[in-house]
């Protein structure tokens, strides 16, 4: 027993209480990040601040409005986060919400790797075009929701599959999330720079724009030369070999490897135009 008549048992229920909570909110944020669902939240946050202005400074019509807003929100959340609510409750359903996969991570990034490289060089030596998009951090879901949903493990068969020319869904970038492909055909946007090169085409300025509007790691294999490229935070790195795509890959998809974020435009390779 504490000074004050607080038990000891109490304090540690407290405290188990808070974390049990915290946990929860922070799978649940996981599993919304990348997804609409996490603007809507941002918006959620800013009618709640909105909310408690308008309660000190006394403005009774901006409060009842906030207060109309709260009051449907979850009825909302339910007609229009269907997808996320349900892709959660199955999470919950297979166990996997409190519960780490068997698999480590480093073998799922190397075997990620992998993949990515064995169809690079596949691609490269038949000089077939392609445009491989991976998150990071910031979440692309929007970018995704521009092609084609795929939703498949990800194999350096199926990866390859889908740049074949003359199929469906050659054209546009593949968005790759952890070690699934998420959606393929995807649009990205082109970047404005003046310092690219004027050599350098399409995939090469979606591959930039995406990289300034994002962290995400970008892999471009050339369809004239089939040399390979990678862009990231606006650097551009051109005609790298294999071993280079593996390191470079390595360092900036693991954790514990990433370097240093720079958000300043830069363009390295052997031929830089």
């Amino acid at each position: 027993m504490l000074d004050g008549g607080i038990n000891v048992l109490d304090l540690l229920r407290i405290g188990v209480d808070i974390a049990l909570i915290w946990y929860v909110l922070y799978k649940l944020i996981m599993l919304i990040r990348g997804t609409k669902a996490i603007q809507l939240l941002k918006g959620i946050v800013v009618v709640l601040i909105v909310r408690m202005l308008s309660m000190v400074l006394g403005l009774p019509t901006i409060e009842w409005l906030t207060s109309e807003a709260i009051t449907w929100f979850f009825l909302v959340i339910v007609i229009l986060f269907q997808p996320e609510l349900r892709r959660a409750l199955e999470t919950l359903g297979r166990g996997n919400f409190f519960t780490r996969s068997t698999k480590s991570e480093e073998e799922e990034l190397e075997k990620m790797i992998t993949d990515i490289v064995q169809s690079c060089n596949y691609m490269g030596k038949r000089r077939i075009g392609a445009l491989i998009t991976i998150e990071r951090e910031t979440g692309i879901a929007d970018y995704a929701e521009t092609g084609i949903p795929i939703n498949g493990k990800l194999t350096h068969q199926l990866l390859t599959n889908i740049f074949t020319p003359n199929t469906p869904l050659h054209d546009g970038a593949v968005i790759i999330k952890g070690d699934e492909i998420i959606a393929a055909a995807c649009y990205l946007p082109l970047s404005e720079s003046p310092f690219i090169s004027k050599e350098l085409g399409t995939r090469h300025r979606a591959a930039m724009g995406i990289s300034e509007v994002t962290d995400a790691l970008t892999i471009i294999v050339s369809e004239e030369t089939g040399s390979i490229s990678c862009t990231k935070n606006g650097e551009l790195r051109r005609e790298l070999t294999l071993d280079e795509l593996r390191k470079y890959l390595q360092e900036n998809l693991s954790p514990n490897l990433r370097t240093p974020e720079r958000k300043t435009l830069k363009i390295r390779g052997k031929n830089n135009g």
